[in-house]
């Protein structure tokens, strides 16, 4: 029975795309071009924020895809492909996969609440500009395989105390060779390293949720607020307060 269904299924899915384009061909509609998808995926992918909002705003040299019956959830449905898109751009510019689907959830979580198309398109701009930022943050520092795992066992576990023994057995060297290299390869300590993370993440809680300066900092690991205030002024030049009323306004 269930085979049945599974093939009834794929052959109800094979004549509705034949079916989509033919009703293209008579309508004289062409479907979104792969060269304005490849656009904005390489806008992502080399993390161009100008240039990723100005292919954005272009008009399309086609008509959307169909992928429900419905209007609404049909752009919906878009966006959510289109940030799959921008996904897997992103983490080939080098942004860190956890990172990367963790904003490709909340956008897809936020665009459920969307309720017209206008909205939706204004988000998925907003999307496509932040994936964009998030590689020209990271980039690809050409670091070495030992401090590239090092700098990826930091970003994914900012909640948590950090150790150098941790780090360097990530890295799968000793922890005086961590040290000496990681200072050689990215300017600064590992320390100076953590926090700086741990503020980049703090900014951005402070702009895309709702959590308190004090939850931000407890959550990251500092030990208490004023120490928090401390370091974020230290790499940002404002407190945390005035950071998301300068940001938000």
């Amino acid at each position: 029975m269930d085979k049945k269904k599974t093939e009834s299924e794929e052959i109800l899915a094979e004549n509705r795309g034949e079916d989509t384009l033919f009703q293209r061909r008579e309508n004289l509609q062409k479907h979104t071009s792969y060269a304005s998808e490849r656009m904005q995926y390489e806008a992502i992918r080399n993390g161009q924020p100008e240039r990723i909002r100005s292919v954005m705003q272009r008009e399309l040299d086609g008509t959307p895809g169909i992928l429900s019956k419905n209007q609404l959830r049909n752009s919906k449905n878009m966006f959510i492909a289109g940030i799959t898109l921008f996904t897997r751009a992103a983490i080939e510019g080098g942004v860190p996969e956890e990172t990367a689907y963790s904003l490709s959830d909340g956008y897809i979580q936020t665009v459920e609440e969307c309720m017209d198309r206008e909205s939706i398109e204004k988000l998925s701009r907003k999307a496509a500009e932040r994936f964009a930022r998030e590689v020209k943050k990271y980039g690809n520092p050409h670091y070495s395989s030992a401090i590239d795992r090092a700098a990826r066992y930091i970003h994914l576990h900012l909640h948590t105390p950090i150790t150098l023994e941790e780090v360097s057995q990530a890295a799968g060297i000793s922890a005086c060779y961590l040290s000496r290299m990681f200072r050689k390869e990215t300017g600064m300590s590992i320390v100076n390293y953590i926090q700086k993370e741990r503020i980049e993440a703090a900014c951005n809680m402070l702009v895309y949720s709702e959590y308190t300066a004090s939850q931000i900092g407890e959550y990251l690991c500092f030990s208490n607020q004023s120490y928090f205030i401390r370091i974020f002024k230290k790499f940002t030049g404002m407190t945390p307060a005035k950071y998301r009323k300068y940001t938000l306004s």
